[in-house]
């Protein structure tokens, strides 16, 4: 097992006047499952690719455990990667297709069966190391893809998107058990993701990246009760965390016609606005009549919860509307007007220009 370290790493495709990645630093601890997530585009592949040698480093280091592997070709860095689209031989049966590396680098076909055989054992894959890719699901064509990289008992596994091609069922199931066999095999694991719920439930560690560059590495607790700006507090949750600019008064938050008390330490730096960020669980009706008023477009109703979606009144259709969870028994009704307040200090500060964090 390894340690993996971005020192700097960075990646400018030709021809582009920005970098995909941007000095990417990250330390991975030996045995930890590292989570890149981050919508389309971000440079989350480019940088798993960066690790795999797929894709050259213009700028910095990466290193696996004490070796510095930037431009070592792929073969040499100790890694095995698992593929969105499973990239299994078709002409091939399950236990070929698990054993291929290992055939190719020369090892004993005893050690080569021995190998797969475990590792099918482990992958619930026994029953169907005869069979051909065709004759398997999508859920069991993903778990050969991953009995291929066990059987090279590798440094590092590195995962891109390796669940976007199954149904939603079968990624809850799968991904429950991908973070189970992590855990039981100790390696290193880097994974990629677009689904921050994956994210957010998989990985021991959280690194969120925009526009090619780092904006947080946490874990999932603390990445989601301390967002270090406005993108990552947005991106991080679901439902989405209500971002809204609001004035600062002498007393604290203006929220319609209710001010909401916050330490004046947070706004020393604020100027005339904030961004105010407020899960959806952490507001609540308020008796009063006071606060944050919102005309509800649609009630969710899920059981013992509900979730209503709303808007400010008289501001017309917005990108995002103010989301809020309610007791699912006696939820408001649509077309209504009701107000909301946060609940103590449940809320994140942002200052309104460079998004950064204002409150602890």
């Amino acid at each position: 097992m390894a340690t993996v370290t971005f020192d700097e790493a960075t990646r400018i495709y030709p021809g582009a006047e920005t970098p995909s990645v941007d000095k990417l630093n990250i330390e991975i601890a030996d045995g930890e499952f590292l989570v890149l997530v981050g919508p389309s585009g971000c440079g989350k592949s480019t940088s798993l690719r960066m690790l795999a040698g797929l894709e050259e480093v213009n700028d910095g280091r990466i290193l696996i455990g004490d070796r510095d592997v930037t431009h070592m070709p792929p073969k040499d860095r100790d890694v095995a990667m698992v593929f969105q689209n499973y990239a299994l031989y078709p002409h091939m049966s399950v236990a070929d297709n698990m054993g291929f590396a290992l055939k190719i680098a020369g090892k004993p076909k005893s050690e080569i069966r021995e190998r797969v055989e475990e590792a099918a054992k482990i992958l619930d894959l026994t029953d169907y190391l005869e069979r051909k890719p065709k004759a398997l699901s999508g859920g069991q064509r993903q778990r050969v893809a991953m009995g291929r990289a066990i059987v090279r008992q590798p440094q590092v596994f590195l995962m891109d998107e390796p669940l976007s091609n199954l149904d939603a069922k079968l990624r809850v199931q799968t991904r429950t058990q991908i973070a189970s066999l992590q855990r039981r095999l100790g390696v290193t694991t880097v994974y990629v993701t677009h689904d921050q719920v994956e994210a957010m439930t998989m990985g021991d560690r959280v690194a969120v990246l925009k526009d090619g560059i780092l904006q947080q590495v946490d874990s999932p607790r603390r990445m989601y009760d301390h967002p270090n700006n406005v993108f990552v507090a947005g991106f991080i949750g679901s439902p989405a965390m209500n971002l809204m600019t609001v004035p600062v008064t002498d007393g604290g938050l203006k929220l319609g016609d209710y001010t909401h008390p916050v330490q004046r330490d947070w706004l020393v730096d604020a100027g005339g606005d904030v961004v105010l960020g407020v899960r959806p669980e952490d507001v609540e009706l308020s008796d009063s009549g006071r606060g944050l008023p919102i005309e509800i477009d649609v009630v969710e109703e899920l059981g013992a919860d509900a979730y209503i979606y709303g808007q400010l009144p008289g501001h017309g259709a917005v990108d995002k509307p103010f989301i809020a969870r309610v007791d699912g028994r006696t939820p408001p009704k649509k077309g209504e007007v009701v107000h909301f307040q946060p609940k103590g200090d449940h809320i994140h500060v942002f200052h309104a220009e460079t998004g950064e964090r204002l409150s602890n």
